[in-house]
């Protein structure tokens, strides 16, 4: 009806990638430290939904999906040398 009840949103897109929080890029077998879940330094693998974090000290497995920062859709780790 006169398109008075349109849903006029706009769905924003999604530009995650796998970086740690400078930029660099991340890959499995890459050692991290996180900044969540008190994971310390981390070893990236391959699970069943993706890839994950793996705690060194504790072998505590976290989701990627559970690391990205909302304000700049990165990955809130820092990628060890």
């Amino acid at each position: 009806m006169f398109g008075l009840f349109k849903n006029t949103r706009k769905k924003k897109k999604s530009n995650v990638q796998f970086v740690d929080l400078n930029g660099n890029n991340l890959k499995e077998g890459d050692m991290v430290l996180s900044h969540r879940y008190e994971l310390g330094k981390c070893v990236i693998g391959i699970g069943e939904d993706g890839f994950e974090y793996e705690s060194i000290e504790t072998h505590k497995k976290v989701n990627w999906a559970l690391m990205i920062d909302a304000a700049t859709e990165r990955q809130k780790v820092e990628k060890l040398d």
